[in-house]
């Protein structure tokens, strides 16, 4: 049962200084299992990050069971399975389970729920449905909570048996918190006092660029750092023996979006080390598995551990915290990590029967056919050589920039960038299906023009450039080994979302990308309609809006001047495009091969998957 110690109703629902307090009662016989002196206790604290709309073990663009080459499983029905089994172990009244955010973006099913049954027009989110049915106890706010608007989010929230938490995501109207900051749950073990175990849930302050037009002058988003040093102190004086973090941020320092916001992107270890009073936290939005990573606080010392289980719900972090009740008190005297996979276990029928008739929905509307294809296009080679794939994600957007145009803007010259978003994706020939496309553009980005002159359009492709690694000389090189380049905002190397093809729309835009030059001179040949270009032409440009908000941080798009921004998302604008044309023949929008290509010096590389 949850106690709001105090609640404040403002138009953009409740505010939450509000904190919940919720008692456990923990079985006497379970709750010293394993500890000689009957004053121990242990706690076993379950979290899950950046399920992004997976509930079931379901690839929807392949239309069968997931599986990649590590064999990964993934779903909130997988991790249910999981989740009983250390609650039988542990002993469910000594166990919690938590999120560390992304929950209600990312596959088909959440789509589905957002845009074409929308859940603020009557029913349950099926995400909902399956955390409420699993027992979560908290769940902090990831970044992609927000794609879909704040009505949306607040009719998820609404929905929810347990808080939705972020301490740093900030009603501009009061100042306040918009959402319950940290909640408090209490346990009692059969000896000594109630354990009372405060969370706390931080959010990242990309929101603010990322999804700007969804927050702008309704939300702001501070670091994690400056919120946590607010609300742990709040949370000991509250009596919080435990203190345990959700923090949407990964564990290694960087931000994509460079110093466009003072506050850094990835900041969970910046958040051990300078804020003094957390035990544990749970790290989200990276997408890395981190069994255990012990920082020790610069204040006090002492260790606090870092756990993040991947993502998608392919794992499952376990913390393991003993206390000992000692002069009339809890204290913490160690905090270990671990994780669970879920390919170990089988889905939970009783998540999978819950969500069956949300399941067979999707299913039947991503496979429906909506046109066919004069011959297949794959995108497993886009990171690296030119594709008719992406030629045709630049095309539909370029199209659709250019039918917009007004006033002197129309008549300059189109360009659009795309992203290798992701390899598996392929449109096969003949009949193509929603879900085909929707493989392509896995996103739910929007669709922005935005007006680069020339020396800004080499700017933003030398950028984009840095996602490959220098190579020794001409030759033949595997895709890992030129790929996905390390670089100080990204240390563990550069995402495929951060590389981007650019090209021209009744012209076409050529260029070599030369491996043999260091970041910022390896943009070569760089030609329009045949043409070089010149530095002060002026070019508009097709571009989604995390790109142009300052994800990734390239140079000169959030300055740049918006002369297109009707809120289309991009991959429903290739639905749509589809759905019209009902073919889709590469020759009329993939005319020049390739457009751009690796080289060394002018030599032609040779790249193998």
């Amino acid at each position: 049962m949850s106690i709001p110690i105090a609640r404040r109703v403002r138009r953009l629902g409740v505010l939450a200084a509000a904190v919940a307090l919720v008692a456990v009662a923990a079985s006497p016989a379970v709750a010293d299992k394993g500890h000689g002196h009957e004053n121990d206790y242990h706690l076993t604290v379950m979290g899950t990050t950046d399920l992004h709309g997976n509930a079931l073990n379901w690839d929807y663009f392949k239309n069968a069971e997931y599986d990649d080459k590590a064999k990964n499983d993934l779903g909130l029905a997988k991790i249910s399975t999981l989740v009983d089994q250390v609650r039988q172990d542990r002993g469910r009244s000594n166990t919690l389970l938590i999120d560390a955010g992304d929950t209600i973006q990312g596959t088909p099913l959440a789509y589905y729920y957002a845009k074409v049954e929308p859940i603020t027009s009557g029913g349950i989110h099926p995400m909902a449905a399956a955390m409420n049915a699993i027992g979560y106890d908290a769940a902090a706010l990831g970044n992609h909570e927000f794609n879909y608007g704040i009505p949306l989010l607040r009719k998820f929230q609404s929905q929810l048996n347990f808080p939705l938490l972020g301490a740093n995501a900030i009603d501009d109207a009061t100042g306040e918190p918009a959402f319950a900051p940290y909640v408090i749950k209490t346990i009692h073990p059969a000896h000594g006092k109630p354990i009372r175990v405060g969370i706390l849930g931080l959010t990242n302050p990309g929101i603010a660029i990322w999804d700007k037009a969804n927050v702008e002058g309704q939300l702001s988003f501070p670091g994690l750092v400056e919120q946590a040093k607010v609300w742990v102190p709040k949370m000991r004086k509250a009596g919080a023996d435990v203190v345990i973090v959700a923090a949407h941020s990964g564990a290694d320092t960087s931000s994509s979006y460079g110093d466009a916001l003072p506050f850094p992107e990835n900041a969970a270890t910046l958040v051990a080390q300078q804020v003094p009073g957390i035990d544990a936290i749970l790290v989200g939005h990276a997408h890395q598995e981190i069994a255990e990573r012990i920082v020790t606080n610069e204040s006090t010392g002492k260790p606090v551990v870092l756990t993040e289980p991947l993502k998608w719900g392919e794992r499952l972090s376990l913390l393991d915290v003993d206390l000992s009740f000692t002069h009339g008190r809890w204290t913490v005297g160690s905090v270990h990590s671990s994780i669970l996979n879920s390919n170990t276990v089988p889905e939970d029928p009783k998540i999978v029967n819950l969500l069956k008739s949300d399941q067979d929905k999707v299913v039947s509307y991503v496979n429906g056919v909506i046109g066919t294809a004069t011959e297949p296009m794959s995108a497993a080679t886009a990171r690296y050589e030119d594709t008719a794939a992406l030629d045709f994600i630049n095309y539909v957007q370029a199209q659709e920039v250019k039918a917009n145009l007004t006033g002197t803007d129309v008549g300059l010259p189109v360009l659009s960038i795309a992203a290798p978003f992701n390899k598996d994706a392929a449109i096969p020939a003949g009949d193509v299906s929603v879900r085909d496309i929707a493989g392509l553009y896995i996103y739910d980005n929007t669709l922005l023009g935005i007006k680069l002159t020339g020396a800004q359009v080499k700017a933003y492709l030398e950028k984009s450039s840095e996602y490959f690694k220098a190579v020794a000389g001409p030759g033949t090189y595997a895709a890992a080994d030129v790929t996905n380049a390390p670089t100080a905002t990204a240390p563990s190397g550069t995402p495929d979302y951060n590389y981007d093809v650019m090209g021209g729309l009744d012209q076409p835009l050529t260029y070599d990308v030369d491996l043999s030059q260091a970041p910022g001179a390896r943009i070569t040949h760089l030609q329009y309609g045949s043409q070089a270009i010149d530095d002060a032409a002026v070019f508009v440009v097709a571009i989604n809006n995390y790109r142009q908000s300052g994800g990734g941080n390239f140079p000169g798009v959030t300055t740049a001047p918006v002369v297109y921004n009707k809120q289309l998302e991009i991959r429903q604008l290739l639905i749509d495009w589809v759905t019209a044309e009902q073919v889709i023949d590469p020759s009329t929008f993939s005319k020049t091969n390739p457009d751009w290509q690796l080289t060394f010096g002018d030599q032609a590389l040779t790249i193998t998957p």
